[in-house]
């Protein structure tokens, strides 16, 4: 029966119905359909399902890309032991994201410094994607001076706007955006403009007590904060330090004691903190 078609024409038709995946995989798929005598209806099927599957492998990796995640930072790669008080079940739950990010609600991530915070972020993040949403993440300050940037030119309401397209946003180190009127004010207007509509994972090193020291005005705090916990999920990661417990077993362990491998590789690995914990 293959032998027949005109492949090239063939691959014209498929040119002019978008079908790029059909269009690579049909001539294999159509040797394995003779070979096992399937009929034409599982052979339609397959070549459909092998057109979605490779349409939603191509969505994921643009998401990816846009998303803007931090490499390495997984669920798997990160140190649930560390964090007792933090339910890996709850987080795989968290991952799914249809109860919360469809509804608009929001993620929270508090504690200290070391305890893991980015690195959990970006692991929600990245199984959030690979679920179908689209995510960003960003350096709150950095967003911040770009929401600056665009309310100079008077495009403020534009940029907040493009922001819409991702389910979720990541906003990471909350607490280091500069107590200033034009940044908490922009900041407050994101916050505002995605109050109930789209999903924000924020991570802060202070308690919602202390988020004065970010909006100078205590009316525009406790606004913020109401919004930003209204319909959230908070997990509170009160750990020491991962790289001062680090720093305190190298010491434990002595100076002196040779590392278990005798190679450069080893060695950068022995005195660095692992990857689970390297930012806030």
């Amino acid at each position: 029966m293959t032998q027949t078609i005109d492949a090239a024409r063939l691959c014209l038709l498929l040119n002019d119905l978008r079908l790029p995946a059909i269009k690579q995989g049909w001539a294999m798929m159509a040797e394995r359909a003779d070979r096992e005598a399937w009929p034409a209806a599982r052979f339609l099927a397959s070549l459909a399902e092998h057109e979605i599957a490779e349409r939603d492998r191509r969505r994921i990796e643009r998401h990816l890309l846009e998303a803007r995640l931090l490499p390495g930072k997984t669920l798997d790669s990160f140190d649930f032991t560390a964090v007792p008080a933090l339910s890996r079940a709850h987080v795989a739950a968290i991952c799914a994201g249809d109860s919360w990010i469809e509804a608009g609600a929001n993620l929270i991530l508090l504690g200290g410094p070391g305890g893991g915070k980015t690195h959990l972020a970006s692991a929600i993040g990245l199984a959030l994607v690979e679920n179908g949403w689209r995510v960003l993440f960003a350096r709150t300050s950095d967003l911040v001076q770009k929401l600056q940037l665009a309310r100079r030119e008077l495009a403020l309401e534009a940029a907040i706007t493009r922001l819409d397209r991702y389910h979720l946003l990541i906003l990471d180190d909350l607490a280091y955006v500069t107590k200033d009127q034009a940044e908490t004010s922009v900041l407050f207007e994101l916050i505002s403009a995605r109050y109930e509509r789209r999903s924000m994972l924020i991570t802060a090193n202070m308690g919602f007590g202390e988020w004065g020291r970010i909006f100078p005005d205590p009316a525009m705090t406790l606004a913020a904060v109401d919004r930003i916990v209204h319909h959230a999920t908070i997990f509170e990661i009160n750990v020491d330090s991962y790289r001062r417990r680090a720093a305190l077993d190298r010491k434990q362990k002595g100076a002196g004691r040779p590392p278990t491998r005798a190679t450069i590789k080893t060695i950068a690995a022995d005195v660095s903190p692992p990857d689970n914990q390297t930012q806030t």
